[in-house]
């Protein structure tokens, strides 16, 4: 594949977007250095002051009569009838090119993404419909770094800015955008498109640049969930089967969905987690029951064995290890706490 076949979406924007103040800038480079090869060439004076001979000739200062002779006369004439309107035009076109909206639009987005460049292990969040408006408010309210991918301009930045959210204008469907957003280094991504074919689409590319990735998807039939699940979705959520199931949970043990409920309520400090133990972790060869863990007010409610053996409940002897997985449930700042002693 050749150099520009290969040029991506965004390097063929950001083309797109610069070619013409870029091209102004040469022209006027272009001019100026013409201008003070012609003083330097019939005037003979050094090259410093051919060039600014050249700058106050073309910008009509006026500070200094650079006509010595009638050589230099008629090349003023010249070269303020070729220069002078191609100089007036290019000021103007590029001014009006710094204050286009598309431009203003590209450098932000430069900005914000050598802002995502800085981050790890964070979430990224593919649409911004209802879905994923809801994700976003969990993910900030619980401090998680994320970043949103969406192709309504307008929309991201009147919501995502207000909050100081990050996120990239285009499609998600293009590995260019997935990969801007920090897919490599991502813990987690969620595709809540409004398009089956899209989200599907969104699941396959993500799973081939992050086989590790803990991948969501949203889809509306079995049809689909079995599709989603085979281009390599972690999980596939459907809304109408969800929302359908937490009502006849509701109907038939209001008081446990109630409890299950407050966890997720905008004003909780409460959490439930899934914490993974790292091999460096203070926590590993140690009995549950060692750990004083309900002490500090966290309750492990299950562990997750690397071999997908579950522990439910665990007993108080159980042995934590490398790579179990504690579903804990307690107060943020706690369980905060037991997440930082599971990395240390």
């Amino acid at each position: 594949m050749n150099s520009w076949s290969s040029l991506t979406h965004m390097e063929a924007d950001r083309f797109a977007v610069i070619k013409r103040p870029v091209i102004i800038l040469a022209l006027l480079t272009l001019l100026i250095f013409g201008g003070t090869v012609g003083f330097r060439i019939v005037n003979e004076t050094s090259w410093l002051e051919s060039l600014y001979l050249a700058v106050i000739t073309l910008t009509t200062l006026g500070c200094r009569d650079p006509a010595t002779s009638n050589a230099t006369m008629a090349f003023v004439v010249i070269y303020l009838g070729c220069g002078l309107g191609l100089f007036s035009y290019s000021l103007f076109t590029l001014g009006q090119s710094l204050l286009d909206p598309q431009f203003r639009q590209f450098w932000k987005q430069r900005r914000m993404i050598n802002k995502i460049e800085s981050l790890k292990d964070h979430h990224i969040v593919c649409g911004f419909g209802r879905m994923g408006r809801t994700i976003c408010e969990y993910l900030d309210r619980r401090n998680r770094p994320f970043v949103v991918i969406d192709l309504d301009s307008d929309v991201l930045e009147a919501h995502c800015t207000a909050h100081n959210w990050l996120y990239i204008v285009g499609d998600a469907t293009d590995d260019v955008h997935l990969q801007n957003a920090g897919i490599d280094r991502a813990c987690s991504l969620a595709s809540v498109l409004p398009s089956v074919s899209d989200n599907t689409y969104v699941v396959l590319s993500a799973r081939m640049l992050n086989n590790g990735l803990q991948i969501v998807a949203r889809a509306s039939d079995e049809k689909a969930i079995q599709k989603i699940e085979r281009a390599g979705a972690t999980r596939v959520i459907s809304p109408f089967s969800s929302g359908g199931m937490k009502m006849a949970r509701f109907m038939i043990n209001p008081s446990v969905e109630s409890f299950v409920e407050v966890a997720d309520k905008h004003d909780s400090d409460l959490e439930l987690v899934d914490i993974q133990i790292k091999e460096t972790s203070s926590l590993v060869g140690k009995k549950l029951s060692e750990t004083k863990l309900a002490e500090q007010g966290v309750m492990i409610l299950a562990i997750r064995r690397a071999n997908g053996e579950q522990l439910l409940p665990p007993p108080g002897a159980a042995l934590l290890q490398a790579g179990d997985n504690l579903f804990a449930f307690g107060h943020a700042n706690k369980v905060a706490m037991v997440i930082s002693n599971c990395e240390e």
